[in-house]
């Protein structure tokens, strides 16, 4: 039966109507692929040579054991963005004399045959056979490799489970993010050491090599949880539709905002109901540990806002942006219905404004946790908020009226390329290089408070032209929505 299903997939593939686009894509991410792999290898087999060079005077396999949890931390963290759940169209078999336990398995195999299963392995085995094995002996390098064989299952169907839970209930994936957000700023802070505790572990198994075993009962577990999960609810989101209207949920707090609440409230739950919308904006969260990487205590010492200002600018509007970039393309297969209904698209207009402010203001209060570092990247994070929610807004919605390229929002967003043209691209440019443009000047003069003083009275006084940008923007789209809705067709 196993066989059968990849048969049936197999032609699936083959007479799908975008077969050429999907080979195209395929070979693209096939390249990418084979590169990282060859990378892996390298430093996997110069792994010694690489923590020599880059840690000096450091024990080696000490430096390796402080990694391998982190690494896995931050597989998982990588994982809920871009990891797919293995799907297999279910619906023809449901009347079939076919047990459940069958389909559940085909599923967990196909999900073993990942990119993000095969990239550990070739980074920690060679290390684990040759330096460990030489050092601690054959059965110590034997559980190291079965440690990382544990880890890399537990991750996989660690998040296959909290995907099929957050399918029903959101919160499940956000708790996920939130751990591994939480983990790495106590790491920065120095409260908590990852590495420590990594080592600290490895150190054990080196030591009592059996230990090596609770990483793959902890697998073991989670493989089952996954399994007796998936076969309870085996069909929920393909039979779902009867439970429609029961599902429908209303936001209290948009109410206020009349017309404009409602729509932004049925747009709120096309974003939370399916995998691309909602992938989108979870981006938002996964980015919030994007200023680890750019904020440095040398710059925020000596105000150097402009080397930074792109990190702020991302991180508080990455929400806008990832969205923003294909907003009227969500409602792509229902846009016909759209232009008939009786909707003023005035408020329409409105109504993605007011997700954009909402969405934004959320990202940039839980990024105030930078002020722990200096009260500094909160009057930085204060300009970008006022330059997106002002301007970088009325850009991504100006060119979502230039976009006519159709979106199936069922599908993960990770390394799928539907909807992307050149909008996309061009639409980064300005995006970015706005905020850049206004502060330079200050920043030659020395004046990198001014900078971050005229982005924010930019944004201040975009905001407060909110109308003046709407009624544009709706004339826009009343001259391109044919052509939108033609586009969206096809």
């Amino acid at each position: 039966m196993l066989s059968t299903f990849l048969n049936h997939q197999w032609k699936d593939f083959w007479r799908s109507r975008n077969k050429a686009g999907s080979i195209a894509a395929n070979i693209l991410l096939g390249f990418f692929m084979l590169y990282f792999l060859v990378v892996a290898i390298g430093v996997g087999f110069w792994m010694a040579m690489i923590i020599g060079k880059a840690f000096p005077g450091q024990n080696v396999i000490t430096v390796f054991n402080g990694f391998i949890l982190y690494y896995f931390l931050f597989d998982l963290a990588v994982r809920t963005q871009m990891q797919e759940l293995p799907t297999l169209s279910i619906i023809p078999y449901l009347h079939l004399n076919i047990p459940k336990k069958t389909i559940v398995n085909f599923l967990n195999i196909k999900s073993l045959f990942s990119f993000f299963n095969l990239l550990p392995l070739f980074i920690f085995i060679p290390f684990s056979i040759i330096k460990i094995g030489s050092t601690y002996g054959t059965i110590t390098s034997l559980m190291y490799v079965l440690s990382v064989f544990s880890l890399i299952i537990f991750n996989n169907y660690l998040i296959l489970y909290l995907k099929r839970k957050s399918i029903n209930n959101f919160a499940y994936f956000i708790s996920i993010i939130g751990v591994v957000v939480a983990l790495a700023a106590l790491d920065y802070y120095k409260i908590i050491s990852v590495r420590s505790a990594s080592n600290f572990i490895f150190v054990q198994i080196t030591k009592y090599p059996f230990q090596a075993l609770v990483f793959t009962l902890a697998a073991v577990l989670i493989f089952v949880l996954n399994s007796t999960y998936l076969r309870a609810n085996l069909y929920t989101e393909e039979l779902s539709t009867k439970d429609d209207k029961k599902a429908s949920t209303d936001y209290a707090f948009l109410n206020r905002f009349g017309r404009v609440g409602e729509l932004a409230a049925l747009e709120l739950k096309l974003i939370l109901r399916h995998k691309r919308s909602r992938s989108s904006i979870l981006m938002g969260f996964a980015f919030l540990a994007y200023g680890f990487i750019f904020y440095k205590d040398k710059m925020i010492a000596n105000d150097e806002f402009g080397k930074m200002l792109f990190a702020a600018v991302f991180m508080t509007g990455i929400s806008i942006i990832s969205y923003g970039q294909f907003m009227f393309a969500w409602q792509s297969t229902h846009f016909d219905g759209l232009l008939v209904n009786k909707i003023d698209f005035k408020n329409f207009i409105k109504a993605k404004f007011l997700l954009f402010t909402i969405s934004c203001t959320i990202i940039t209060i839980l990024a105030s946790f930078y002020g722990f570092m200096s009260y500094k990247l909160l009057l930085l994070h204060l300009a970008a908020y006022l330059y997106n929610i002002g301007f970088a807004t009325v850009i991504v919605l100006y060119f979502a009226t230039l976009n006519y390229k159709r979106l199936d929002i069922t599908k993960s967003a990770s390394f799928n390329w539907q909807g992307v043209g050149a909008t996309q691209w061009i639409l980064g440019l300005p995006f970015i290089l706005i905020p850049i443009l206004i502060y330079v000047p200050f920043g030659i003069m020395n004046k990198p408070y001014y900078g971050l003083a005229a982005i924010g009275l930019f944004g201040l006084i975009t905001l407060l032209m909110r109308n003046f940008w709407i009624n544009l923007l709706v004339k826009k789209f009343e001259k391109q929505r044919y052509k939108i809705a033609e586009g969206f067709r096809e």
